[in-house]
């Protein structure tokens, strides 16, 4: 049985985007002026993961970069949050986790949108924690475990208990957002949960034992990342715009790269840690510049789709398995869903 305290079901999340749809509708078509090239607005939803995203907004990049386009930063808790407001019209770009934009591309969510960057590949920066007492996967069969639903630690919550012989049906499954993971743990109301930091350092200090990281599980061959996403109406209208976009979180990567006490001083800031833990969380994930973007192995070029198409491709093939999602989209599509143009912009000499 899978049962929710806080649940998001599709027919909830459809019948919130036809009813926002007009409006949101009326409120693109304000946001940008097709005059001159240049937005009038661009609505950004990000998250609180410590990479690239959160440097470009701390040091105010975007807004110096692009000085005639209202910036609107709007904070989401997960991915699929992110989808809702996609499919209601309120977002320009956002990042989203591998599976919840997955699950965006594939039937019945079916949203316009397309990777334009990879935030960062997801290693051990999300995990699966228990109570004292649970030491490994196998344990949790009767328990009650949270996860944010539609998001990178849902799918690999589903792909660990497949490992070790559960599914779904042998837990009680809890939908909730990271904020509200922490506040069931301290209630005593949950056995475990799969999700990420901040809230997964807060697990572990409070005694969460750690059964299995994202890492581990991309090691055998389920990776995952946070994926930059834009609409394909942005993209088709302001390509400089997205370009632009694209340039700022290069100089993120870069900063975190070259220059590492100063992306500690942006990420704690804005994630309100201290600079020792902030360097410990960028450190468990993987980030890419553009060049590195461009190759084969990720978003590859315009003419030459890379491999990160063939990775949503084999999540959508795992969430059909376990009835997830309605059926995997061709590998075709999600070539098609890739965006590298932005990347081949930065990259020209």
């Amino acid at each position: 049985m899978i049962s929710s305290r806080s649940p998001r079901t599709l027919t909830t999340v459809l019948a919130l985007a036809a009813t926002l749809l007009a409006s949101a509708c009326t409120a693109a078509e304000e946001s940008t002026d097709p005059a001159d090239g240049v937005p009038a607005q661009l609505r950004i939803g990000y998250q609180s993961i410590p990479n690239g995203d959160l440097i470009v907004k701390h040091y105010g990049w975007l807004e110096e970069a692009l000085p005639d386009t209202e910036i609107i930063w709007s904070r989401f808790d997960s991915g699929g949050d992110v989808n809702t407001a996609f499919l209601a019209g309120e977002l320009d770009i956002a990042l989203a986790g591998s599976a919840p934009v997955t699950r965006g591309l594939s039937q019945p969510l079916d949203i316009d949108y397309q990777v334009a960057w990879i935030h960062d590949v997801i290693d051990d920066n999300e995990a699966l924690v228990a109570v004292e007492g649970i030491t490994e996967v196998a344990d949790l069969a009767g328990t009650t475990v949270a996860v944010p639903f539609a998001s990178t630690t849902h799918y690999h919550l589903i792909a660990a208990l497949d490992e070790a012989g559960l599914t779904v049906d042998d837990v009680t499954l809890l939908d909730l957002e990271p904020p509200d993971i922490l506040a069931a743990w301290q209630r005593g109301d949950i056995d475990a949960a799969f999700v990420w930091y901040p809230v997964l350092g807060q697990l572990r200090a409070a005694g969460g034992t750690t059964l299995i990281t994202s890492g581990e599980l991309a090691d055998r061959g389920k990776v995952t990342a946070d994926l930059g996403v834009v609409s394909t109406d942005f993209a088709t209208a302001y390509p400089e715009a997205l370009a632009t976009w694209v340039e700022q979180q290069n100089r993120a990567v870069a900063l975190i790269q070259e220059d590492k006490a100063a992306a500690v001083e942006a990420i704690a800031a804005e994630l309100n840690l201290d600079a020792e833990e902030a360097e410990k969380q960028i450190d468990q994930l993987i980030f890419l510049n553009a060049a590195e973007q461009a190759s084969p192995d990720y978003l590859g070029t315009p003419d030459h789709p890379g491999r990160l198409a063939e990775y949503l491709r084999l999540t959508a093939e795992f969430l059909a398995d376990q009835g997830e999602i309605d059926a995997a989209p061709a590998l075709a599509d999600f070539q098609t869903a890739l965006a590298p143009q932005g990347v081949a912009r930065v990259l020209e000499p």
